[in-house]
């Protein structure tokens, strides 16, 4: 553990317990610096499994984050919004001791049960075309590599995110940022990087697979009245129409962003939109090149 980057200590904070709050702040703030540089290194590594991930996912696979702690949550997070954003549940998170009190002893010692990660993953029946991914700084977390062997066992795409050592799996996205601005307290730096990662891969993932309009939430799932008022601002920005057609369309469409866009945009009925999404796998990026 003591030669892992994750444990190192940064000199110049050695005495931040006696320097001015605000300096503590700007200690952590610009300690993030170096993160974007990190991350953006990495980019074509995260491309890269995006790729793959989306030709699986539209194969019928899915994809799972294994993780534990704050790289778990953080996981939990981004697995939570693709459902929200772009309309797909192919997405799920385990997260060692979450049916633990989150902060507990319990569910920080559930991170060293390398069984409990097999067996979890085990139960989702994991196949040859689902991506399995963990999350975890120090890259050697033993919930996490179980779960990643038991992927592999099965045949599933492994990847890893990492700011120190590297497992052995299929893809490696590697974001070293040094020591933390307290020692080991990986929530800061490489939280940050982990978080980074997963929103420019599931981003990646559903750009590719067509869940988007140029940089528009084409896909998105609409829930309350905040996101009814986005989706009518997508339609109208994708197709041009005015905003009481978008409405029409989009009432018609049951809150279905995509089938009203392909409403508006080729004058069909909602029958005749849906039944044109389906056909393209859901993807409202690939259902409207030939638009006019």
């Amino acid at each position: 553990m003591q030669e892992l980057s994750t444990e190192g200590r940064a000199p110049e904070h050695a005495d931040l317990d006696r320097r001015p709050t605000v300096d503590v702040v700007h200690a952590v703030v610009r300690g993030h610096n170096e993160v974007v540089a990190a991350v953006d290194i990495a980019a074509p590594a995260i491309a890269a499994l995006a790729d793959v991930t989306a030709e699986r996912m539209d194969a019928g696979g899915r994809v799972i984050y294994v993780g534990a702690g704050s790289g778990g949550r953080l996981a939990l997070a981004d697995a939570a919004e693709w459902g929200p954003t772009f309309s797909e549940d192919g997405v799920f998170a385990l997260v060692a001791g979450a049916r633990l009190p989150p902060g507990s002893v319990e569910e920080a010692a559930a991170e060293d049960d390398a069984e409990a990660g097999a067996a979890e993953l085990r139960a989702l029946r994991p196949t040859g075309g689902d991506v399995v991914i963990g999350v975890t700084a120090s890259g050697r977390t033993p919930y996490v590599l179980g779960a990643l062997a038991a992927a592999e066992a099965a045949g599933a795409l492994t990847a890893v995110i990492t700011s120190a050592l590297a497992p052995r799996t299929h893809f490696l996205i590697e974001v070293p940022v040094g020591p933390e601005v307290i020692s080991g307290s990986t929530r800061l730096k490489a939280g940050t990087a982990q978080k980074l990662v997963l929103n420019a891969f599931s981003t990646a993932v559903m750009v590719r697979r067509g869940r988007t309009v140029g940089n528009l939430m084409a896909s998105l799932r609409v829930a309350n009245d905040k996101l009814r008022q986005r989706a009518v601002r997508v339609c109208v920005a994708a197709t041009g129409r005015p905003e009481p057609e978008a409405r029409e369309a989009l009432a018609a469409a049951g809150d279905d962003v995509s089938v009203a866009i392909l409403m508006l945009a080729r004058g069909l009925d909602a029958q005749g939109a849906r039944a044109r999404l389906e056909a393209c796998g859901g993807a409202i990026g690939r259902a409207l090149p030939d638009w006019s």
